[in-house]
């Protein structure tokens, strides 16, 4: 038994290539962030120069609260969390329940239906943008935040698509048997099917929050008042004003990118489980 389980394993010389090679491309993904954290501690005079600086000393920590305080940023973050909170609370509301239709319940067009649903994925943001732009306006919605925030609660097909996927990994003898102790559909899907999937629910919140804190185009196109300007409007400013001062820009960048890197590191276990169980079964 031994013999072809020593034959099977890899020889080192190819484990330390493998390695070598991941520890390469781990550095060139690497190397555009660590530059963008050693030049927001530079002096602006720094960030240019050759050679390279390739870290301030002393750094810079006052470039931080320089950046940020140019503008008012911490209005901007409480816009952007309110509008991602919300996103995602629509987004996983919507997305799950029908997702839960689709894949629990036999009705006649359910596959014609779902490949309509996957078709959507195609149409590009700016195809309906105008549409769109033209209902909210006649809603009076426009300088508000529920262009952005409402869409979310109407399902998205790439979460719904998530959430299908997962909802078919869970056996159906769990609900059957929920069904017959009385549960109701809706008890099931509370009680039995969501506490299940929460990778796939952490996934869709991840993605959902990405989506809704990196959003540029659209509170470009329905925000108006500085007041409610979200980070990324807040950063175009910035650029605007303080094209000059590289180092400043990139410190606020940093800053405004940081809940989101916190924010997956934290969720990390739960988002692979979420991506990777999300595929197993059509």
């Amino acid at each position: 038994m031994s013999a072809p389980i020593a034959r099977r394993r890899r020889p080192p010389s190819r484990i330390w290539a493998v390695y070598a090679a991941l520890v390469v491309l781990c550095a060139v993904f690497l190397t555009p962030l660590y530059w963008l954290i050693a030049s927001a501690l530079k002096p602006s005079y720094e960030v240019f120069v050759f050679p390279p600086v390739w870290w301030p000393a002393p750094a810079k920590w006052v470039n931080f609260v320089t950046a940020l305080t140019q503008l008012p940023f911490a209005r901007y973050a409480l816009n952007t969390m309110l509008i991602a909170l919300l996103c995602v609370v629509g987004n996983v509301a919507s997305s799950a329940v029908v997702a839960f239709g689709f894949s629990r319940f036999r009705f006649r067009g359910r596959g014609v239906l779902f490949v309509v649903l996957l078709a959507t994925l195609m149409i590009p943001y700016q195809v309906v943008l105008v549409p769109q732009f033209i209902l909210f306006h006649a809603l009076g919605w426009v300088n508000t935040f529920l262009p952005l925030t409402v869409p979310a609660f109407f399902g998205s097909a790439f979460y719904i698509f998530l959430f299908r996927q997962f909802f078919l990994t869970i056996p159906r003898e769990l609900e059957d048997a929920a069904v017959i102790d009385g549960a109701s559909w809706f008890q099931v899907f509370t009680r039995v099917i969501l506490p299940l999937a929460k990778p796939a629910v952490t996934a869709v919140a991840i993605f959902s929050f990405q989506g809704a804190w990196n959003d540029f185009l659209a509170p470009l196109i329905y925000l108006d008042s500085p007041g409610r300007f979200t980070l990324q409007l807040g950063l175009s400013l910035f650029q605007g004003s303080f094209r000059s001062e590289w180092n400043l820009m990139m410190a606020a960048s940093l800053a405004v990118m940081f809940p989101l890197v916190v924010l997956f590191f934290v969720l990390q276990r739960y988002f692979v489980q979420g991506i990777t169980l999300t595929g197993v079964k059509g």
